[in-house]
């Protein structure tokens, strides 16, 4: 695929997980996609992605940052939204929380095979810290 095409491809996979479309979800990932190096397959990574809307009943992916090339994308994603009990070990309760999430993918044959990602944990810490200083 060519640079315009992964965007637009980046972008469908985004609206799908907005859309908590699962059954679409194999049109994007690889049947054996890995991520953060642990081989989770469709199934278990849409397990994954079921429970992050479940604990996160308003997630919602929205694009900040997208870099493409032939085989890789780039995106920081901005998360605004009010994680049930604890979220990265932190006591949340429903609070309302402002993070962001840079994440690597790199494509196989046009669909994504690996996810690397890393939470922006220290924005939800200050956030969490500053409400019960309230």
């Amino acid at each position: 695929m060519q640079a315009t095409e992964i965007e637009h491809f980046y972008l469908a996979y985004i609206a799908c997980l907005n859309a908590q479309d699962w059954s679409r979800l194999a049109n994007f990932v690889q049947i054996d996609v890995r991520h953060n190096n642990r081989p989770l397959g469709v199934a278990g990574y849409r397990v994954m992605l079921q429970n992050d809307f479940a604990n996160i009943p308003d997630l919602r992916y929205e694009i900040e940052l997208l870099v493409v090339n032939t085989n890789c994308v780039a995106s920081r994603l901005r998360f605004d939204c009010s994680p049930r009990g604890e979220f990265l070990g932190l006591p949340v309760n429903g609070k309302r929380v402002v993070f962001s999430e840079n994440v690597f993918y790199e494509l196989r044959d046009d669909k994504i095979a690996r996810v690397w990602s890393v939470i922006d944990k220290s924005a939800v810490e200050a956030q969490v810290l500053e409400a019960r200083s309230e």
